[in-house]
């Protein structure tokens, strides 16, 4: 039946619309969607911290300063001034130092949202001989029947190991920020700064261009050939070596340009829009680190300088920023080392030890201690000290 209706039609006189709107067009080409980077870890570390700057100096900022804060131990509620946690926290393994291991798991929460801890086997005190810190791109949860991660795949190219942490022995500590769709990752601070980043890096792309085409607009170079004549192939080769060897480059600049045989050079100027690009390159930088919680100050941007001076920048750093993250991973160490060795951990930063919050301490100081009405066991443990022994 298809095969005659087909046949059928072949001999008809072909159909035209008579409509006014079927006749010639003309059709126009706009510009296209933005392309945004992927949102994969990968992807977004090497064009969030290897590609752009604010980015870079806002990760390393905040974890060499969470990497360098002192913290305290305190078992059972006294302070301990040695113990084998604190000497694992000084040296974890035979490749780095405390600081540099705590500057590592500080870097992957800010650019993975996640940082994996691996426990070597315990020795005789129940604590770990050593600990390593393990790349987030590498390493997958494994959920259990009920949902909650029972295990950890850590993948090398084609080899795959698996932590159990099922056991009473668990050997790899999970820290994740938060993320309110993902039950088992945590969010990165580059996920919501990604398209701030990307602009950042178009930008400042626009402006490596405009050095390289003499530090100026470009105009346009108009041959008045008579009754329609146009230039030969070899005539506009010869032309655009010219340009290219003589006047591109910045050491080319304010070079004279001679022109010849019925050339005309109209150069073109920027509009008030094309005017304000360097200050949306500005914005998007106070919007990356609006994201890392980075005051605007401290890394040396215009604007969005709401901040006294310096110094009440560099303590609202260290107050909404710094101390959080800081205390968030010595909290979950703590749990985590002292649930494998049967014990009640607590670490925390030592806040006396913090230059930008010298003054805050200082005066919290003066008022304990001035203070009639409390005991001076009362007084301790108001600063975060244990009770005298037998005082």
């Amino acid at each position: 039946m298809g095969w005659r209706l087909f046949r059928a039609s072949a001999g008809r006189a072909r159909e035209e619309k008579a409509s006014a709107a079927a006749g010639p067009m003309m059709a126009f080409h706009g510009p296209g969607r933005a392309v945004w980077s992927p949102r994969d870890m990968v992807s977004l570390t090497r064009n969030g911290f290897e590609g752009n700057v604010i980015a870079f100096r806002a990760v390393r900022m905040v974890a060499e300063a969470a990497a360098a804060l002192p913290l305290v131990l305190a078992e059972g509620g006294a302070r301990m001034v040695e113990h084998p946690v604190l000497g694992l926290l000084a040296r974890p393994n035979p490749a780095q130092d405390g600081r540099s291991f705590l500057e590592c798991v500080y870097g992957y929460l800010q650019l993975a949202g996640n940082a994996y801890v691996e426990a070597a086997e315990p020795g005789e005190d129940g604590h770990p001989r050593e600990l390593h810190c393990l790349r987030p791109d590498r390493m997958a949860v494994v959920p259990g029947p009920d949902g909650w991660p029972a295990a950890y795949d850590y993948s090398v190219g084609r080899a795959k190991h698996r932590f159990d942490n099922s056991g009473a022995w668990k050997p790899i500590l999970h820290v994740r920020a938060f993320h309110p769709l993902d039950d088992h990752y945590g969010m990165s601070p580059l996920e919501p700064a990604a398209a701030s980043i990307d602009v950042h890096n178009a930008a400042s792309r626009w402006s490596r261009a405009l050095l390289d085409n003499a530090a100026r607009p470009s105009g346009a170079i108009v041959f008045g050939g008579k009754d329609g004549a146009q230039m030969s192939d070899e005539q506009y080769q010869r032309l655009v070596r010219e340009l290219e060897d003589n006047h591109q480059g910045a050491r080319n600049a304010g070079r004279p340009l001679l022109l010849e045989g019925g050339l005309d050079w109209r150069p073109m100027g920027y509009s008030p829009q094309d005017m304000e690009f360097l200050e949306t390159k500005h914005a998007a930088a106070r919007d990356i680190a609006l994201a890392f919680g980075v005051p605007p100050m401290l890394l040396g941007l215009p604007g969005d300088n709401t901040y006294a001076n310096f110094q009440e920048a560099n303590r609202a750093f260290y107050r909404q920023t710094v101390l959080p993250l800081a205390k968030k991973v010595a909290c979950a160490l703590a749990v985590w080392l002292g649930d494998n060795a049967g014990a009640r951990l607590m670490l925390e930063p030592d806040l006396d030890a913090i230059p930008a919050l010298a003054a805050e301490r200082e005066a919290l100081w003066r008022r304990i201690a001035a203070a009639p009405f409390l005991t001076d066991d009362e007084k301790r443990a108001a600063l975060g000290f244990a009770p005298r022994d037998g005082a």
